[in-house]
Formats: structure tokens, sequence, C-alpha cells
């Protein structure tokens, strides 16, 4: 039988991974993003950072604020790198994302940055609510306890 072909465009760029500990993520949904020509380079040389950024709804637009995309050292034009980045999602979306966000107290929390299979940069973005300390021990607690369960199954079968 033919193997199927992989996937080899696509590449993860940067990754959240403190916004599952931190927030409750009820929903997700993937976003382009408009970038310059020396970010979308660093880029492909690894450097970006996406843990200390959100989205937001302004003026009818989603925007991205505070991520963190490395000067390229060969651009002709250089970028600044924490500016605003313009978020591309259909007018519905963007209406949906400002009623949660506006209405009923949710955040826009980047979770991936990475390639698509086209090689177009892409981002998950998660519709989530914060957590509070209780509630980060509460699933500490779930995720241990799961943990000693596998563990316990695995000794005793």
């Amino acid at each position: 039988m033919a193997k199927p072909k992989e996937n080899t465009n696509y590449k993860v760029i940067a990754d959240n991974r403190r916004a599952r500990f931190d927030y409750a993520i009820e929903d997700d949904l993937e976003v382009g993003i408009m970038l310059q020509g020396s970010e979308v380079k660093s880029l492909r040389e690894n450097s970006a950072n996406i843990t200390e950024c959100y989205a937001a709804v302004e003026d009818g637009e989603l925007w991205l604020v505070n991520s963190y995309i490395a000067p390229y050292n060969r651009a002709m034009f250089p970028h600044d790198e924490r500016r605003r980045r313009k978020l591309l999602v259909s007018r519905k979306e963007l209406s949906r994302l400002w009623n949660e966000t506006q209405r009923k107290g949710m955040t826009l929390v980047p979770m991936v940055m990475y390639f698509n299979h086209k090689g177009m940069v892409k981002m998950k973005l998660g519709i989530a609510k914060g957590k509070k300390n209780h509630d980060k021990r509460e699933t500490e607690a779930k995720r241990d306890w799961g943990r000693q369960k596998q563990r316990l199954l695995k000794n005793a079968g």
C-alpha cells in the first residue's frame, strides 16, 4: 500500500503552554495574521513568543497585542518586534468574538502560532475564562489523580 504523503509545510512556530493552565478554554478558532516580509522570514527561523500576548476587538477589527517576533538581521526594512498585528477573521466571527469578550467577560488567548499546510502563518485563538487559584489547584489534583490511576492500573494488570 502507498504511504500517505506527509505534510512538510506544517510547522509550529510558537506555543503558549501556560494558556491551558491559566485559562479555562471554552472554544477555539483559527485566524490569519497580517505580517510584513521581514516578520515572515524571522518566523521561518523559529523566533517568536506568544506567551505574554492577547487578542482584542477594537474599532471593529481584531488585533494581536504584545506578541514578540525577533528582528530579522538581513532585512532591508526591519520591523518593530512588539507592534500590534491585525488578525484576519470573518465579520460573523468578529461579531461573535466581540460579543464573547464585551458581554460575557471572556478573554481571547493565543494558543499556537504555526505555518499551515499551504505555508501561511496562522494562529489558534482560544476563547477562555480566567481561572482562579482554587480552579488551578483542582485541575492539578485531577491530573495527578489520573496519573496515579494509570500507574495503579498498569501495576495491577
